[in-house]
């Protein structure tokens, strides 16, 4: 009995299958080299989303691939960068950004954090793909260890280090924000020099403000006492 002759795929369907692999890739990044370049991380992550976290236009993440490339392979050297932002974009959650499935978008600021291991590739090759590839207006770096920052913006297809202000802060045009060092951490600053705060800063501020007023209204209570009682009359009379 002779077999079926089997369905010979379509070039059409071979060449997408090869060419494009599939979209929902999950991320595939090496562990971070410390706790101190986690938290660093995740800080940066943190206060972005909610400095806009009544904007829908945008992703923001760290340490996740970016699959630029539709013959990506582990051993092209590059990955994922520490933290980016893509603008323009939707905000969902993600398992890498795969950028022919995000309408070949790449991110608008890339930060990578620096170590003994990695200075060299975010420095050299890593700096080629975000100008060259990427596109990347705004990149810049910082050693969570000594305080190293640095920032270069694309003019003319070509990386410009930024100047820093006189507290040694870098503007980045994309996210509308100053980059500083503030307690050994890097930060975001507004454009009027306030820090970007997390929700917990804010309660906690908010929290001092209020002492604050308490003891203002305390102090001004026993300040009247005090008046009233040199005057000869007695504040619980009064109160």
């Amino acid at each position: 009995m002779s077999q079926p002759l089997a369905t010979t795929p379509s070039l059409e369907a071979v060449t997408e299958s090869i060419i494009f692999p599939p979209g929902d890739i999950y991320s595939d990044e090496p562990p971070l080299e410390s706790d101190l370049h986690r938290e660093q991380i995740d800080l940066l992550i943190r206060l972005i989303k909610w400095w806009w976290r009544d904007r829908q236009d945008f992703y923001a993440s760290g340490n996740l691939t970016i699959y630029f490339s539709p013959n990506q392979k582990k051993s092209e050297e590059f990955r994922g960068p520490d933290f980016f932002v893509v603008l323009d974009t939707e905000k969902k959650d993600r398992k890498s950004w795969v950028v022919w499935q995000e309408n070949g978008k790449y991110p608008n600021v890339i930060i990578e954090m620096l170590s003994d291991s990695t200075a060299a590739i975010d420095k050299g090759l890593k700096k080629q793909i975000y100008q060259n590839t990427f596109r990347t207006p705004d990149y810049f770096w910082f050693d969570p260890n000594n305080l190293e920052l640095q920032g270069f913006h694309i003019v003319d297809g070509q990386y410009q280090e930024l100047a820093p202000t006189e507290l040694g802060w870098l503007w980045s045009q994309q996210l509308d924000l100053y980059l500083g060092v503030e307690s050994g951490k890097l930060r975001f600053f507004t454009p009027d020099g306030q820090l970007v705060m997390l929700p917990e800063d804010e309660a906690n501020q908010q929290l001092q403000q209020a002492n604050q007023q308490l003891e203002q209204e305390r102090q001004r209570a026993a300040i009247l006492a005090e008046r009233l009682r040199a005057a000869g009359i007695d504040p619980e009379q009064i109160y």
